[in-house]
């Protein structure tokens, strides 16, 4: 009898250990809730001085302190950690704040970020600077780019997108306020277009003119028609829409410079360079131009043909050069955009503050994204597997950058948004030329329907 009780008994616990395991690889989050968490707080809590010491994170204590320590209990005084703050969970992780201690800087905890995710049993360690003298270790409990789930609040506003979940369990927000111009690099099936679909879906739902150049006959950007304020299909188009972009710019300046000329004596509040220190009865609508595959723009066969590449990509400079005071946003994504495209192509990468690299199929073509601006993050981009679509390494002009990776959106979702929407397309009398004819949607045919496999199953 004993020996069949301990076999059920052990029976059970291969059975626990078994679902256990199986949580953790199929069920992330709820392994988190229910098992890892509190196994790396109860880490964090028995080592957590130990941990700082052997991390180089500790300091001697005051003077005042040990001799009080020597007195009262006279043992040896031993180094004194960062002053730890209360621990917060999260459904991804652990938050706490450090108080340094004098003398260290968050650098110093972002160099250990490595032994302490081992010491503590989680999957990544982040620090961020909160103020002079705190910092933030935001603990990630799992690989939260494996199955992607958007955080519930984040901190949106006019024109701030929140498009793809960073590698911190935190929203990677689109900011054009922030950086006006982007470049979107990426190989076929890497996730670009789905980059450009939540994207081009976060702004639908704001009062913003959406314009578009797809010069792949608009297979891209076609289903979002009803939305956009103008579409130019194929090279001619694109050379007739971008002066009219350009005239449009133009204009907004001229409404900037006679709200500078006003009488003397005017507040320093109605002074203003650029679109945003206008009135709200004054301002015109912001311009957010995609462009989907620009190399199209610069391929040319025949001597006409340069010519209106040269034109067009004048053009685009000025547009990013001079766009952002006027409210013109640029958004160029492609597969390849170096010096071999042709004249002015580094003239205006340049412009274009920030960057984001999906899998790319050479090392060069990740050097044209980020090489300038955060060399570190190449050997980055260059390691997206092509089975995790929608992986891609985003940074900007100040050199950070991290990985993010965009949730699945159907197109017939994405397409339904923008019908929805077509309402809150701003008029701009410039553009109404370009405003691409809506056809009627065709009618179902009879029949069963193969069933759809996504291939971005970035939320499966």
């Amino acid at each position: 009898m004993t020996d069949l009780v301990t076999v059920a008994e052990l029976g059970s616990s291969l059975v626990a250990i078994g679902g256990v395991a199986y949580a953790r690889h199929s069920h992330p989050a709820a392994y988190w809730s229910t098992v890892g968490l509190p196994l790396s707080v109860a880490r964090l809590l028995a080592s957590y001085s130990s941990t700082m010491d052997a991390c180089g994170l500790t300091v001697e204590p005051p003077r005042w302190r040990a001799l009080a320590v020597r007195a009262a209990t006279r043992r040896e005084v031993r180094p004194v950690p960062p002053r730890r703050g209360v621990i917060r969970p999260t459904t991804t992780g652990l938050r706490m704040r450090l108080r340094l201690a004098p003398g260290q800087e968050p650098a110093d905890v972002a160099a250990s970020a490595e032994r302490l995710r081992h010491a503590w049993g989680v999957h990544a360690v982040y620090v961020r600077d909160i103020r002079p003298g705190v910092v933030e270790l935001r603990l990630v409990g799992f690989d939260v780019l494996k199955k992607v789930r958007m955080p519930r609040r984040f901190d949106g506003g006019p024109l701030r997108v929140p498009v793809a979940l960073r590698e911190d369990a935190t929203a990677f927000l689109r900011d054009y306020r922030a950086v006006p111009h982007e470049l979107v690099l990426g190989a076929t099936l890497s996730g670009k277009s789905m980059y450009l679909r939540n994207l081009l879906v976060g702004l639908a739902a704001q009062p913003v003119v959406l314009a578009g150049i797809d010069c792949m006959r608009g297979v891209e950007l076609a289903p979002f028609a009803p939305r956009l304020s103008a579409l130019a299909t194929d090279p001619d188009q694109a050379a007739e829409l971008l002066p009219a972009l350009v005239k449009e710019m133009e204009d907004r300046y001229d409404l900037i410079k006679a709200r500078q000329g006003i009488a003397p004596g005017t507040p320093e509040e109605l002074i203003t360079s650029d679109v945003w220190g206008l009135p709200d009865n004054e301002r015109p609508a912001p311009i957010v131009l995609f462009i989907d595959e620009v190399a199209e723009l610069f391929l040319v066969a025949t001597r006409k043909e340069e010519e209106r590449r040269d034109e067009m990509v004048t053009h685009l400079i000025r547009l990013a050069q001079l766009g952002r005071a006027g409210g013109i946003y640029l958004e160029v994504c492609g597969q390849r955009f170096g010096a071999e495209l042709g004249k002015g192509a580094t003239m205006l990468r340049a412009q274009l503050t920030g960057r984001v690299c999906h899998r790319v199929n050479d090392e060069a073509s990740a050097k044209m994204t980020l090489g300038d601006i955060a060399p570190g993050a190449v050997s980055a981009a260059c390691a997206v597997a092509a089975e995790l679509p929608g992986l891609a390494v985003v940074g900007d002009t100040s050199g950070g950058w991290s990985r993010i990776r965009t949730p699945y959106l159907s197109l017939a979702d994405a397409a339904a948004t923008c019908r929805a929407t077509a309402s809150l397309a701003p008029d701009v009398p410039t553009l109404a030329p370009f405003r691409p004819r809506l056809s009627p949607m065709p009618e179902a045919a009879p029949g069963p329907v193969a069933p759809v496999t996504p291939v971005h199953p970035a939320t499966e």
